[in-house]
């Protein structure tokens, strides 16, 4: 049986790709109001797709763009398994920088370069033609599946929570499949079993009620720049260590089985710093540099502004300063008791004269999975035999909400299935994805709906 679908899928592979480009081109910003029909179109193509499979799909209207929602459900007595994946991409600025223009596919150097090349169009729609692929040849799945392909994950799914806990019965399912992850490097693909939650908030300090005179006023009032930068400086210790009160409080800490399955991974840290262009790495004392990347809290100043910063001299105080602050989460971590303790924390470090304003954007948990369960294990071999390579176990930095959701929500836990590389310039310019990736990891898709029947329900 795989054999036909590993034929089918050789010999639809630029056929795949075609489709690969004609989805990249439609510019599906979701953070943009002014191509909103640019998005919708982005939905409508999956939908297309997803019917073209074989797949019963319909669009979901939401109080933005809409979800689209595809199943099919007649393997009897198999494992269910729910699809995630987004069909919108972030803003491609700054677009001087790219060196094609970012919603004009370009092949090169065996890489698809352009807006959602991984993240995320080319990595979900592995799964939409692996699935093809098995009805096209057999006309049926070995296991039952369900797509939710949303277009609000680069603003935060806010109307895919509610659609969610809305439908339950139409997404109960018993493992989740997402692939917006990375391969661990070039030639090692990659299980992540583990995410970082996160915390997001702004901070706005105030002073007087408008821009003053340096020169009469400096010294005379507190001024809202130099009194962020405190409170910010106040954030660490000299070892990397948060200051937030009971921010530690609850970590899972790793346990020496990950720290030698991580000191065993090949990681240079003379190339990471090259690769970045930095000269140091810094962070939490007394933890190697994956281990803060991918297992360890932190608080990051994301954006500040002050004051006058056109070009050349502006003598004033400023009537305000803001800091845009995110606090990467690691299990057990709470992110709204941690939300309030950081904006008591930044009250407390306040200077006198000024006001302070706190803005929560957003938060979820961090999560471990059990990187023996039989899922996992039905991943590793289908992982293997499409990449030529056992898989290693990874935990990932970032945060993908969704998987929280999915697990508190939906009572189900996810494969985090990434076939890009972190360094295919992700929410950067010249966004790209390997083509052979492509390839292997549309064959590895179809290779886990296989191993995935074989899991006792």
């Amino acid at each position: 049986m795989v054999e036909q679908v590993r034929s089918y899928l050789e010999q639809h592979q630029d056929q795949a790709v075609s489709e690969l480009i004609e989805f990249l081109k439609i510019p599906s910003v979701s953070a943009d109001s002014t191509l909103k029909s640019e998005t919708r179109r982005g939905a409508e193509f999956v939908l297309k797709q997803l019917e073209a499979a074989g797949i019963e799909s319909r669009l979901v209207e939401t109080a933005g763009h809409p979800i689209v929602y595809g199943s099919w459900k007649k393997a009897a007595g198999k494992p269910t398994v729910l699809v995630y994946g987004h069909y919108d991409v972030q803003p491609p600025d700054p677009l001087d920088q790219w060196t094609t223009p970012p919603f004009e596919p370009d092949i090169r150097d065996g890489h698809i370069y352009a807006r959602g090349a991984t993240d995320d169009k080319g990595q979900m729609y592995t799964h939409i033609k692996s699935v093809e692929a098995w009805m096209k040849t057999h006309g049926e799945l070995p296991v039952n599946v369900v797509f939710v392909i949303e277009g609000e994950e680069e603003v935060g799914s806010d109307n895919l929570d509610r659609f969610l806990a809305e439908n339950k019965d139409l997404v109960a399912s018993d493992i989740a499949v997402i692939s917006d992850t990375s391969q661990y490097g070039p030639g090692l693909p990659a299980i992540t079993y583990g995410l970082r939650g996160i915390l997001a908030c702004e901070v706005i300090v105030r002073g007087p009620r408008q821009d003053l005179h340096s020169g009469v006023f400096g010294g005379a009032v507190t001024n809202p720049g130099n009194g962020l930068a405190k409170m910010i400086a106040a954030l660490h210790d000299d070892q990397g260590r948060v200051q937030i009160p009971g921010f530690y409080d609850g970590v899972l800490e790793l346990t020496q089985e990950e720290r030698e399955q991580f000191a065993a991974l090949p990681f240079d840290e003379a190339t990471f710093m090259s690769n970045l262009g930095v000269n140091a790495v810094a962070g939490e004392a007394g933890f190697t540099t994956l281990e803060r990347r991918w297992a360890r809290p932190t608080c990051d100043v994301n954006g500040m502004i002050s004051g006058y910063t056109g070009e050349g001299p502006k003598t004033i105080v400023p009537a305000q300063a803001r800091v845009k602050i995110t606090c990467r989460l690691v299990p057990d971590q709470d992110p709204k008791v941690l939300t309030k303790a950081l904006e008591q924390f930044l009250r407390d470090q306040l200077p006198l004269g000024l006001t302070m304003e706190f803005i929560d954007f957003h938060g979820c948990r961090g999560l471990v999975f059990d990187f023996n369960s039989p899922y996992m294990t039905a991943a590793r071999t289908a992982i293997e035999q499409a990449f030529g390579t056992a898989p290693v176990m990874i935990r990932e930095g970032g945060s993908i909400p969704v998987v929280e959701t999915f697990k508190s929500l939906v009572g189900v836990e996810t494969l985090l299935l990434g076939w890009g590389q972190n360094t295919d310039n992700l929410h950067s310019p010249n966004e790209r994805f390997s083509l052979e990736s492509f390839r292997q990891g549309t064959l590895a898709s179809a290779l886990l709906w296989q191993e995935l029947s074989e899991i006792q329900t």
